[in-house]
């Protein structure tokens, strides 16, 4: 499959579409020495998954109190602003999905994988307003296509595109943000919308939008959680703990759903019932990084290398932390 289309290195698109992350990051990459002597650990997140529910339950702070550490929780939209900052050393930790961590090797950034949730596969789909004609992925071609570039879904529309017979370069893709993409896919801009949980479930409960298919048997889906190299070398202890106290998360989060909707909804304003849905579609269960993950995610590096979307081939194995 060809795609027809320009492709830039994930650095260079990140600094263009979206310089005000990158002018942080050096600022507080600037800054690091600094920080690094106060023993912080500086962490990024998303408004959604473990790390936002660690950070609202606020135990993690007690636990890194007790070693000397304090903590700075930072937010990103996506995936790839937080890889970015990671990048240019304005965190130490963070998670993303199995695409922007790709883009970011590709690119040099210092990242290590550290551990990982199983696959989600119902978590991210690909959505149509409702009363859409679009009713399979073949019926794609010709149309607009919203996505964050770079993130878990670029990779499960490259997927669903060639599963169906369909060219990348036979549809439109319209690179945006999460809260740009559901203005533009409720205003009619795009035809669909590639885009992961909570937006998705919010999407259907409120929109009313239709799965035209999610990731099952199509990509896995998994979650990382990523360190800096630096950081690894430095706080390697704290970073522990840090793994620590999501896995007593995460075994909260499973057997008590109702609970950690509600938590959640009031730390970042989605609606509890949106969430629970979100919730029952998410994988359970931290592990460290294995031979199985490691293989899953090298095949998704060859398949973008292959594609033209990374500029140089990966060794996936280079990038996870030793003795995982």
């Amino acid at each position: 499959m060809t795609l027809g289309w320009r492709v830039w290195t994930w650095k260079v698109w990140t600094w263009k579409v979206w310089p005000t992350i990158a002018v942080l990051g050096l600022v507080l990459g600037a800054a690091s020495g600094a920080q690094a002597s106060e023993k912080v650990i500086r962490i990024g997140f998303q408004k959604y998954g473990k790390l936002v529910l660690l950070k609202s339950k606020g135990s993690l702070e007690g636990k890194l109190k007790a070693i000397g550490y304090t903590v700075e929780w930072k937010e990103f939209p996506a995936g790839p602003q937080m890889l970015e900052a990671l990048n240019v050393g304005a965190i130490d930790f963070g998670n993303t999905g199995e695409t922007p961590p790709i883009f970011a090797q590709a690119a040099g950034a210092p990242l290590v994988y550290f551990a990982y949730e199983p696959p989600a596969p119902k978590g991210e789909a690909i959505l149509v307003p409702p009363g859409s004609p679009i009713k399979a992925v073949a019926d794609l071609k010709g149309k607009k296509v919203a996505l964050n570039k770079g993130s878990n879904v670029h990779f499960l529309l490259v997927e669903a595109l060639k599963k169906a017979g369909i060219q990348y370069s036979d549809i439109t893709p319209v690179f945006l943000t999460p809260a740009d993409a559901r203005a533009a896919f409720e205003k009619g801009a795009v035809d669909a919308w590639v885009i992961w949980d909570p937006y998705q479930a919010a999407a259907e409960k409120t929109f009313k939008a239709r799965e035209l298919v999610n990731a099952e048997g199509l990509v896995p889906n998994y979650q990382f959680y990523l360190a800096s190299r630096k950081a690894l070398d430095v706080h390697a202890k704290a970073l522990d703990i840090v793994l620590e106290q999501l896995r007593e998360v995460d075994t909260w989060a499973k057997g008590d759903i109702k609970a950690v909707a509600a938590q959640l909804s009031a730390s970042i304003g989605i609606p509890a019932d949106v969430l629970e849905v979100a919730l029952t579609r998410q994988a359970y269960g931290i592990r460290s990084i294995d031979a199985k993950v490691i293989t899953d995610q090298q095949k998704l590096a060859d398949v973008f290398f292959g594609l033209g979307l990374i500029p140089k081939a990966l060794k996936i194995s280079d990038a996870v932390r030793s003795g995982s």
